[in-house]
């Protein structure tokens, strides 16, 4: 069924039909890979049941196996938070609260903390609809906990890796200890085995000119937000505070 608009022009319906049709297009080709996806051979298992440093009971540090993140499902996804940022990002921190005192390549990566800002309002919808995330940072956890306050998170689940090699082995960390920010997505089988089915691998490819690693592009509304306006997205990186 096509439509047209109020007082749109033959050149302007003509150059929009062609554009949906890529548009239909795209939608069979996304459509497809999500299927390729979820029928992915089982991955590797998990060499170990990683330990995460949380935040528990009366605010007080614990800690959960890889394990016991499962809830009440077979899968679970855990974001590699780049905290700390890479140390070649000189882009602003913090200016008030408990990490502006910190020092920069201590601190958060203001694209992660973006991120994670759009997934807090989406979590409680998410987990309800049996959804598993949580994201995974390198920082200690009282310094995850004390920035999440900061930036008023209350449905993101924290994790922090800093006592173990779970980053490093799943590729959220270079051989130089620079953090990468990787999605991993995990399934627990049948039999109790934990394995790998996809990582954001394309992380790692080289980008086409002009465009970021967008190894995460569909799961990104600030971007694909501006992907629908004229202008298109702005020659700018996120920040923490604008």
């Amino acid at each position: 069924m096509g439509v047209t608009f109020l007082n749109e022009t033959p050149e302007y319906r003509r150059a929009r039909q062609a554009l949906l049709e890529r548009e239909i297009a795209l939608r069979r080709e996304m459509e497809s890979i999500a299927a390729e996806l979820r029928a992915l051979p089982p991955g590797g298992e998990v060499p170990e049941d990683y330990s995460f440093d949380c935040i528990g009971a009366h605010d007080m540090p614990s800690t959960l196996r890889l394990s016991e993140l499962f809830r009440g499902g077979d899968t679970l996804m855990l974001y590699h938070y780049m905290f700390p940022r890479h140390a070649a990002d000189k882009r602003r921190g913090p200016t008030a609260g408990a990490m502006a005192q910190v020092p920069l390549a201590e601190g958060p990566c203001p694209s992660c903390t973006a991120l994670i800002d759009m997934w807090e309002g989406t979590i409680p919808h998410f987990e309800g609809l049996g959804g598993n995330l949580a994201v995974v940072a390198k920082a200690p956890i009282e310094r995850v906990a004390a920035f999440a306050r900061d930036r008023g998170w209350k449905h993101i689940r924290l994790l922090s890796a800093a006592n173990s090699s779970f980053k490093r082995d799943y590729h959220g960390e270079d051989a130089d200890g620079q953090q990468v920010p990787i999605l991993t997505v995990f399934k627990r089988w049948p039999d109790g085995a934990i394995r790998l089915h996809w990582a954001s691998e394309l992380v790692f490819e080289p980008s086409d000119p002009g465009q970021d690693m967008r190894h995460l592009g569909t799961v990104e509304p600030l971007w694909t937000l501006f992907d629908l306006t004229p202008r298109g997205r702005p020659n700018a990186d996120e920040q923490l505070e604008y």
